[in-house]
Order: C-alpha cells, then sequence, then structure tokens
C-alpha cells in the first residue's frame, strides 16, 4: 500500500530534481513573503493583544491569569496557522495548480485532463480557493466556539487535529483533481470515500506547515505529493462513486 507519508517524502524530492526547480521559485516566493508579514504583526502586537485580552478577564477570575495567559497563546498559534495557511494558499492556488499539471505530466507521461488554458486555469484556481474557504470558515468558526465550552472544551484539541489534517487534504488534493475537472462535491466524496488515507496525508501535511520556515520550502512537495496520491487512491473513484449513487 503506497503510503501517505511515502506521497509526501517522494513529492519533496521530485520539486527539487532537475527540471521541476523552476516551477518551486514562486510558490516559494509566496510563501516566505506572507511567513515574513505573519511574524512581524505577530511579534510587533503580540504584547498589545495580550493587555486586550487580559482586560477581558473579570476580576474575580484574575488569579486564573497563570490559566488563561498558556490559553491566549494557544488560541493565538491556531488562528495564527489557520491564517497563514489560508492566504497562502488563496495567494498561491495558481501556481500550485501549476505545479501540480507538471508533476503530473512528469509522473505519468501524459497532461491532466484540464483544457482550460493557463489563464482560464488560472482564474479558476482562485474561485475554487474561494469555495474552500466557504467550506472550512463556518467549520472553523464553530470549533473555536466550542474551545471556550467548559467540559466540550477537554475534546477540542482532538477536534483541532483531525479539522486541520481534513483541510489540509482538501486544500493539496483539490490541486490534481480541480486539474482533472473533478468537481467540489465529487472531491469531498473521494476524500471521504478513502478517509484514512486523506487523514493521514492531510496529518503528514500539518505536521511539514509548523516547521519554522523549512514549511516555506517543504509545502511544494505536498502538492507533489497530493498528485501521488491522486494516481494511487483516487483517480480510480469516478466510477466507483457512480455506481454506488
Amino acid at each position: 500500500m503506497f503510503s501517505s507519508l511515502a506521497a509526501v517524502t517522494q513529492g519533496v524530492r521530485t520539486v527539487y530534481t532537475p527540471g521541476m526547480r523552476r516551477y518551486v521559485f514562486m510558490p516559494i516566493a509566496i510563501n516566505l513573503m506572507i511567513y515574513a508579514v505573519t511574524l512581524h504583526v505577530t511579534w510587533t502586537h503580540f504584547g498589545g493583544w495580550l493587555d486586550a485580552w487580559m482586560a477581558m478577564v473579570p476580576g474575580w477570575l484574575e488569579w486564573l491569569e497563570w490559566l488563561i495567559w498558556p490559553l491566549f497563546v494557544v488560541a493565538l498559534i491556531i488562528v495564527v496557522f489557520f491564517t497563514f495557511t489560508l492566504v497562502t494558499h488563496l495567494i498561491a492556488a495558481p501556481f500550485y495548480g501549476f505545479l501540480a499539471a507538471k508533476v503530473e505530466t512528469r509522473l505519468t507521461g501524459r497532461p491532466p485532463a484540464d483544457d482550460r488554458g493557463l489563464i482560464r486555469t488560472g482564474v479558476d484556481a482562485m474561485g475554487r480557493e474561494l469555495r474552500k474557504l466557504g467550506y472550512i470558515l463556518p467549520r472553523l468558526a464553530v470549533l473555536l466556539v466550542l474551545s471556550w465550552i467548559p467540559l466540550i472544551n477537554l475534546v477540542t484539541p482532538v477536534l483541532w487535529a483531525v479539522f486541520a489534517a481534513w483541510m489540509m487534504a482538501i486544500t493539496y488534493l483539490d490541486y490534481p483533481m480541480d486539474n482533472n475537472r473533478v468537481s467540489f462535491p465529487d472531491m469531498k466524496r473521494r476524500l471521504g470515500k478513502r478517509w484514512w488515507q486523506s487523514l493521514t496525508f492531510g496529518a503528514w501535511v500539518t505536521l511539514l506547515t509548523w516547521v519554522p520556515l523549512a514549511n516555506v520550502f517543504l509545502l511544494p512537495g505536498a502538492v507533489a505529493g497530493a498528485v501521488q496520491m491522486w494516481e494511487r487512491h483516487y483517480r480510480g473513484l469516478s466510477q466507483d462513486l457512480a455506481q454506488a449513487s
């Protein structure tokens, strides 16, 4: 069985082989720019955010400051992580889609089944990212609310981990699927049909995202890994899903 870890590691090696490195320049440049802006904003505003957060704490809860402060830091890290991820992919989507197409051509010897042209594909990729945001943001908001409900928040770390893996699976596996004219609802069905492969792949990509600075250079490899996952686990599902429906 071709594993998710193998897909990610082989994907990282693939994008830095001769002939492929030219296609990762723009995604890396975009990642570096957003990474630097995110760090700068977080560093310069952290103190003010913390003061504003603590000012909202009622006086009778001041004795819990030792617990509230770490909770704020954890919440901030989560917000920064998801903000960096969503903004990066919104801007870099056309380049990631193009990279996925080049990887698929090299991997299979044939181009993806996308005849829209470069400009149309880039415009559609932005629309696809907005579709992903429309799917992800409401669920993100629900998790944020659940994180502050007593007792329920005891299990929210697990929910956050599963949600992050699912979000990454949707984000990256969608690039080769979009290139092969798989609709967004069909893409979700295929991911659900292979839910274990989807979640494990998303989990490994999430770990890449959390590696400071190195994630800027590793994430294009996740795109190549998604192409390999598409070929091994998802491409052949079209007939199965059609028969099931």
